[in-house]
Order: C-alpha cells, then structure tokens, then sequence
C-alpha cells in the first residue's frame, strides 16, 4: 500500500478565490493529493451590530463553486489528484462536516440536519467527514446518535482547535475560545464507544494556507496513487492522522489492517513505525482504554567509530523581530543549503506558509529557500496562529565523524554527525538584531542582552537520532474480543503524536 498525505481540511473563502492557483500550487509542493473544502460562510451583523455567521449569497456560493470545479478538473487533467469538497454546518445539531465527492460533477447542498446531507447524496459517490467533533452537543459538537458509518467512514480528531479524541488528554482546544471548551459527552471516544466503525484523522483547520504542518495531516493507504484508488482507501478507514511531523504506520491483524474488520481470536499483530524523530512509545488501547505500552528504548546502544548509520534531525528557521517593536519587520526570507559528507537520504517539508523552495537536490546536498512569517491577527476570526518557524527534516548517512554543513544567508555551520547527535542547538543572527536596534532605537544600554536576543532571528538544529530511534517494528499474537476495537497513539520524544484508526473485531 502507498501511504499518501493530505490536509483534509483547507477551508478556501469566497473573498480568497483569485488565491485558489496560490493555494494550488503550495498544496502540489507538500500534499500527494487535495480534496479542496470551500467555505461558504461569512460574517454578518443584524441592524443591532450583533455578528452572525451565515452562508454567503447563493449566487457567490455558486460562482465559486464553478470556479473550484474548473481547478479541479484542470488538475485532474494534468495528472495532480484534486477532489471537490465544502464545509457543510447546518443547524448545529449535528456537528460540523467537510464533504467530498469522487467525481467533479455534484453541486453543493445545505439542509438543516446531517440525516438530510447524507439522504441528498444517497446515489453519490460522497463522504461526510466530522471535524473538532468534541465541541457542545447542539453547538456544533458531534452527533453520534445520528451518525452514518457509511456516510462517514472516519472523523477529524485532531486540527488547528486542538485535540477532539477525549475529554482527559494532555491536547485541550484552547485556540477557538469562542467556540467554548471541549467536552467528553462527544468527542471520538463516545463514537466508538456506541459501536460505530469510525476511524480518525487529523487534519488543519486552516483558511489560509493548505497544510501548515503545526495543525496535522493525514495519511492515507492505498493501492496506488488514483483518485479512485485514494477513495477506496479513505471509504474503507485506512487512515490515520498525526499532529505535526509525519510517520510512516502499518498496523495489521494477519490480513486485516487499520479500519478493517477483523473475527474474533487469536491474530498476529504488528506495528511498523518510521517516524521524523525518536519514538517514544506506541499505545495499544482496547475500546479507548490502555491494553499495552510498547516502550521503545534505543539510547544505550553503542556506535563504532567507522560505523555507517543514518540519521534524522529537524532544522527550523523563524522567531525574529516583535511586532511590537518593528511593525516592518513582519517577512523574512531565508537562503541556505546542505551538504552532507556521505548521502542525503530523504527530505520532509515542514512547511506553514507560502514561499518555500526546496532545489537542485542530489545524493548529498540541496539547496532551499524559505519565507517566515510573524502575524499580527491572532486572535481574529478565522484568523492564523503566529507563525514563526518553517523546516525541515533531514536524513543523512555517513559515519559519526562526516562532515555536515548548513549554510544559512551568510553563515556557514559544520558539525559532525557525532555533534548533531549530542544536543540541539541555537543559532542566531544575532550581530544583524544589534545592527537593527542601533538603526530603529539607537543603543540600547541593559544589564541584560533580552533586546537583541529576543527580536534576533533564529535556526534551530534539533539533536540527530539514529534510524535505530525513529524505527519500530513490534509483533505479537493477540486475543482479538469480540465486539472490540484496537487502535495506537504514538508519541515521539519531540511530543508529535499519531493517531490510528482502530482493527474493529466482529459481535
């Protein structure tokens, strides 16, 4: 099976659609595939000034929509998979759901209830897929009581809002204050609880770029890279989601693998693991209850000196000036390259925004150029996050003394792999943080250096971890009960989680 990724979840608003090429094109650079979620809502007041989201004019909606069906059929055309899809809310009742078509030829339709969505689409290749579901129950929080497993084969657990999985987990949603706590009465766990075979993504949230890798993406396995190949995999539950950095996940019962439904006994199970960074633990959880940790420890093994291994590390660029000090200081744009003394195995985008370039890579170097940004709307509705960093993560192969050498604007930085391996680090443009407060403020006399340190752009080089840290494979045969579900968090070190959906046993 190929594990592809996408954001599931890229809301495009009417007042943005001459930036729907823009969008296009930075979802080609980091998605295998985009299904497109139109937002056909805005704000609107009442003669009292009391603000109110509703759907846009219907004569907007479908101008978009038309316009979104021609982009999608172009892409289509031109070998990129692209799906049509819009946010669907209603009454509230039922819980927020993004919708998706298989082909390019459905119009888009706004009942009240989710009971209606699914029956004006009963004859349609479509799926409804839930999302931040854990919100109020008639606030638009999820409906379990009036879910459609078929209509709905999986639910977005985790995006920009935060973490919808349960009520007692670590991940609150604390970034759309308006919307109001979460709550246990419908997060993930009550679906599965009432017997729904529903699996679990993440994805963004976003409405402003495609894929910001802070908010999640999510995988899914199929036989190859089709839009009806895609489909298949994403009605049958072979997904999962991660929070941040991707991971490649297998997990199977014999045949059977995630999303499926599986007999009752005994079945070999097995995990298959490689992550961006160091794992720290799989959870198996049994009906949303912990069954077994699988600790995975790799710290003591020891390396010959002329030992070839691989490596992975994270290099991120961002932070920078306040806005609060310098309102013209918003934009930073970023050149650099890597060179490895031995291979440059692979290449992740951990990418947020628009203006990243990744060029001219060979089997021991690359070249990049990035953008960074630092918003000044947080807060705002539908507004973004700061955001202060771009990356990437590197795999690299050599002994533990190769060269590696980061060049960035004008500094070069050598380190051998043994180096990258011991600790992260800073580096900071931090004489250019003096030159521009001497420009804008004069000299700025402290006792201390916090003017000049905190407004000075900043790479960041987090610690290398051998391939024996970033790969697991577990087996082991399990009674399967029946009527139960078996699913896996997995946690890295650097706090990334994945989400898997769960090998549903029959009653």
């Amino acid at each position: 099976m190929k594990k592809l990724w996408t954001d599931l979840h890229s809301n495009i608003h009417h007042n943005q659609m001459d930036e729907l090429d823009k969008w296009t094109e930075h979802a080609k650079e980091v998605l295998d595939f985009w299904p497109i979620a139109y937002y056909p809502f805005q704000m609107i007041k009442t003669e009292s000034g009391a603000g109110l989201e509703d759907l846009c004019p219907e004569e907007e909606i479908k101008k978009d929509w038309e316009i979104v069906r021609g982009k999608v059929k172009e892409e289509n055309a031109n070998g990129y998979p692209m799906f049509m899809g819009y946010e669907w809310q209603g009454c509230g009742f039922d819980g927020d759901h993004n919708v998706f078509f298989l082909d390019n030829e459905q119009d888009m339709k706004h009942p009240m209830r989710y009971q209606e969505l699914r029956d004006d689409y009963k004859d349609t290749e479509a799926i409804g897929i839930p999302h931040h579901v854990a919100y109020q129950l008639g606030s638009r929080g999820k409906n379990w009581a009036t879910h459609d497993e078929n209509f709905s084969p999986f639910a977005e657990i985790y995006s920009s809002h935060g973490c919808s999985e349960n009520d007692t987990g670590g991940m609150d949603m604390e970034r759309h204050l308006h919307m109001g706590p979460r709550t246990g009465e419908t997060c993930y766990e009550r679906g599965l609880e009432a017997g729904l075979h529903v699996g679990c993504i993440a994805s963004g949230d976003n409405h402003n770029v495609p894929a910001a890798c802070d908010h999640g993406t999510m995988c899914v396995l199929a036989e190859d890279a089709s839009k009806a190949a895609i489909w298949a995999g994403m009605k049958a539950r072979h997904v999962y989601g991660v929070s941040r950095s991707r991971m490649e996940i297998d997990f199977t019962a014999d045949d059977k693998m995630m999303g499926d439904v599986i007999a009752p006994g005994k079945h070999n199970m097995k995990i298959s693991i490689c992550a961006a960074d160091a794992i720290d633990r799989v959870e198996l959880l049994k009906n949303n209850v912990l069954e077994e940790m699988i600790v995975h420890s790799w710290e003591n093994k020891k390396i010959a000196d002329d030992e070839v291994i691989r490596v992975k590390f994270t290099v991120e660029f961002g932070w920078g000036p306040n806005p609060r000090f310098y309102k013209d200081m918003l934009v930073k744009e970023w050149d650099g390259s890597l060179n490895v003394e031995g291979k440059l195995l692979s290449i992740d985008k951990e990418w947020n925004s628009y203006g990243q370039k990744l060029y001219d890579v060979t089997d021991d170097s690359c070249k990049f150029h990035m953008t960074t940004y630092m918003s000044t709307t947080t807060g705002h509705w539908m507004g973004p996050s700061t955001v202060v960093k771009e990356g990437f993560v590197f795999e690299v192969e050599g002994t533990p003394d190769s060269d590696v050498c980061l060049k960035v604007d004008n500094y070069e930085y050598h380190f051998t792999i043994r180096e990258l391996m011991k600790t992260s680090r800073i580096k900071a443009q931090y004489q250019e943080s003096i030159d521009l407060a001497n420009r804008v403020y004069g000299k700025v006399d402290h006792y201390r250096d916090d003017f000049y340190w905190h407004n000075a752009y900043k790479t960041r080089i987090r610690q290398a971890v051998p391939q024996d840290a970033y790969v697991l494979n577990y087996e082991k045969e399990i009674d399967m009960e029946a009527g139960a579900n078996y699913r896996l968090r997995v946690w890295l070190k650097n706090g990334d989680v994945a989400w898997v959906s769960p090998i549903f046993v029959e009653k």
